[in-house]
Formats: structure tokens, sequence, C-alpha cells
């Protein structure tokens, strides 16, 4: 058993992200599975370590790190090899800007949290709340459309951070049956990025419990 703990739930998009990073990295690591739907990280103990109360949470070298963005730039200063981020400062605000077009726009406004509370507090069926998901997906995709290269990775020969939160957002994209026909270079990019081990090793349908 590694002494590097991810407590994660095997749908996270979150989650899935820093499964990926630790697999790029080659970083061994002990899953803790947190399943949010029976509020295990709700729980006093959990939130007493991780005041959010959310996943993933990252515990490492004697820290609990949390936000999935925080622990692979953690990764990236502790394990640089491959790297994340360009050091080149303009191609590193480039490489950021993309991933936090995802794990900042698109992704917060459509976590579980906030579905739920559209349900309870707006009365939103299921119909309402995959319309919302399948919008907030297609504005940020448009945009992150744009900015993808025409060939190759966000990260050109390499995956990067951009292509790290990429891949989970189109799993969830799918999910939710958004019509991905108007971004055919994120279509080539995942599908690409999904045959890389690591990213397959991480994807939810490898991490599913029994």
């Amino acid at each position: 058993m590694s002494d590097i703990l991810l407590f994660d739930y095997w749908r996270s998009s979150a989650s899935y992200r820093v499964r990926i990073a630790l697999n790029l990295k080659g970083v061994a690591y002990t899953a803790v599975p947190t399943n949010l739907l029976d509020a295990s990280h709700k729980k006093p103990d959990y939130v007493a370590r991780n005041p959010q109360g959310f996943v993933p949470m990252l515990s490492i070298d004697g820290h609990d790190l949390t936000q999935s963005l925080a622990i692979i730039d953690y990764l990236d200063a502790r394990y640089p090899d491959p790297p994340m981020v360009p050091s080149d400062p303009a191609e590193r605000a480039k490489t950021l800007a993309q991933a936090l077009v995802i794990a900042a726009d698109i992704h917060p406004v459509n976590n579980l949290r906030i579905l739920k509370y559209l349900e309870a507090e707006f009365g939103a069926d299921a119909a309402a709340t995959g319309k919302w998901y399948r919008h907030w997906i297609i504005e940020g995709f448009a945009a992150l459309e744009a900015m993808a290269p025409g060939t190759g990775l966000f990260g050109g020969a390499q995956p990067d951070l951009a292509d790290v939160c990429l891949v989970p957002q189109m799993a969830n994209a799918r999910r939710f049956e958004t019509p991905l026909e108007s971004f055919p270079k994120l279509v080539r990019i995942d599908a690409a990025l999904r045959e890389i081990e690591a990213f397959a090793r991480a994807a939810p349908e490898a991490v599913k419990p029994e």
C-alpha cells in the first residue's frame, strides 16, 4: 500500500483529473473511495481534514491537499516530469486559461451539489437539469474549440493540464448526451488522449468500485 492516499469518487471529474496526473507522473497511490451519494464527504472526520467537504483530497508528504488544480500544481512541483504547464510565462498562462475554461467556468456550475440545489430550490426536473448542464458545456466548449490546436494535443506531443481537464469534461458531456458535432478538435484530442494508458487507467469505468 502506498503512503499517498487519494480520497476520490469514481465519477467525480475533479478526481478524474488528479488520477490522470498521478498516472502520467508515475506516482503510486492508494485510492480511498469516498461516496458522494451517501455523503461520505460530509462526515465529521473528513470535513475536519477538508473543510469544504469535497473530493478529491490527496494525503501526501504529511499534507491533506484539496482542489484538483492545486493538487496537480503540487504534484508538478514535487514530480516535475512530465510537466503539466510550460515554463515559458506566456505559454503557461495560455495553458492555464484553457484548463480554467473547464475547471472554473464549466464544471463548478454543473457539479452534483448545484444540480441538487436546482432540484430542491427551484423544482427543476431531470429534463431541466440536463438542459442546464448541456448549456454550460456547449458555451464553454465553443470557446475551448477556438483555442484548440489544429493538430496534436493541447500540450503538443505530450499531454498538459488542459488535456488533463478535457477528458473528464468530455466524459461528462457524453453522459449528459451533449451534442459534440460542433467541436471536432476537442473530439479528436479527447479520442487521442483516451488511448494513452495513464488516461485509460484513470477512467471512471476503470476505477468504479465493484
